[in-house]
């Protein structure tokens, strides 16, 4: 059975499901859960869509940012010290959320990703992108993808 989980959350009412599933799944397998949320970083270019801010302002964003998600990671941390599993929760900053997830997975020699899916599809997943498709094409884990 799978020991050493990772599972990657934004805080989000879908990804709920997959914290869910990853605390459930430790539980049963006497594992533990890697938490992790990517945070992302301050758009720097007009074309990215960003304001242009100065360098103390965006360095203040991302902090925020980083505190929110280290907020949500601690939360999924909380529910495991209940449940009687280690939760160990990180984050990290990247603009490429699988390749941070797969890379992560591989440092702390993960047995499995646990992760939730908006399922969009057609035009919305060609301008949004879908990390969970990057996630399931490069990984040489299993990963458990929920919905």
């Amino acid at each position: 059975m799978y020991k050493h989980i990772l599972l990657a959350t934004d805080g989000s009412d879908l990804s709920q499901k997959a914290v869910d599933a990853a605390l459930e799944l430790a539980q049963m397998s006497s594992g533990e859960v890697l938490a992790i949320k990517v945070v992302p970083l301050y758009p720097q270019s007009y074309f990215e869509g960003a304001i242009v801010l100065s360098t103390e302002d965006i360095s203040r964003v991302e902090q925020q940012w980083a505190d929110e998600g280290q907020h949500i990671v601690d939360a999924v941390q909380q529910r495991g010290i209940a449940m009687g599993i280690k939760v160990t929760p990180i984050t990290a900053k990247s603009d490429q959320v699988g390749e941070t997830l797969l890379k992560t997975a591989q440092e702390h020699g993960c047995d499995v990703i646990v992760m939730a899916s908006h399922g969009r599809r057609g035009i919305n997943r060609l301008l949004l992108g879908s990390e969970t498709q990057h996630v399931l094409t490069h990984s040489h884990l299993p990963v458990l993808v929920l919905r």
